[in-house]
């Protein structure tokens, strides 16, 4: 941990500030000390990024992915309805997945990072409310003169309503997808 002070800079390792909350220390040549807080730190290793970082425990901690999947019990659940077996039966299985390399271009396009990212849920539902809202600005804009115009108010208030809809039900998944608890 660095702490700097004008042009004054100390460097002080965790080890020394273990078992300590905030410590006070006074720098040479400074009348006032200088207030340091203790932050664990770890070492994270991010898929997708080429090495190692570190990780303050100022920031959020990363999202276990795997895990929260598996403590929210989504495979039972959507064995359960039959979602599977539907997959199954169109002929999309695990090996199908395999073979066409399809989490390897989820995380290529950031998909599987996205999932991961905590703002992610947020910008899902600003697009939700962004779509569910161009429905009736559309509706409202549009002249009805002609049928071509109103065949456009209706396929842009499907899509907005499909869309934010989609998008919502989307910001809810990942947001209970991303709680650790």
């Amino acid at each position: 941990m660095a702490v700097h002070s004008g042009s004054t800079m100390l460097s002080i390792s965790a080890v020394k500030l273990r078992g300590r909350s905030p410590s006070t220390i006074s720098l040479a040549g400074q009348k006032s000390p200088v207030r340091v807080s203790a932050a664990r730190r770890a070492t994270v290793f991010p898929i997708g990024e080429p090495g190692p970082r570190e990780l303050n425990s100022n920031s959020a901690p990363p999202v276990k992915l795997l895990t929260n999947v598996e403590k929210l019990r989504l495979l039972s659940k959507a064995e359960k309805a039959g979602l599977l077996s539907a997959a199954e039966n169109l002929g999309f299985s695990l090996a199908q997945v395999e073979r066409l390399g399809l989490l390897s271009k989820a995380e290529e396009l950031g998909i599987l990072s996205a999932a991961t990212d905590p703002g992610t849920p947020s910008s899902l539902l600003g697009l939700s409310l962004l779509l569910l809202g161009l429905g009736p600005v559309c509706v409202y804009v549009v002249p009805e003169d002609y049928p071509w115009e109103i065949a456009l108010q209706a396929v842009v208030a499907l899509a907005s309503v499909v869309g934010g809809s989609a998008a919502f039900a989307a910001s809810s998944f990942v947001s209970k997808l991303q709680k650790s608890s």
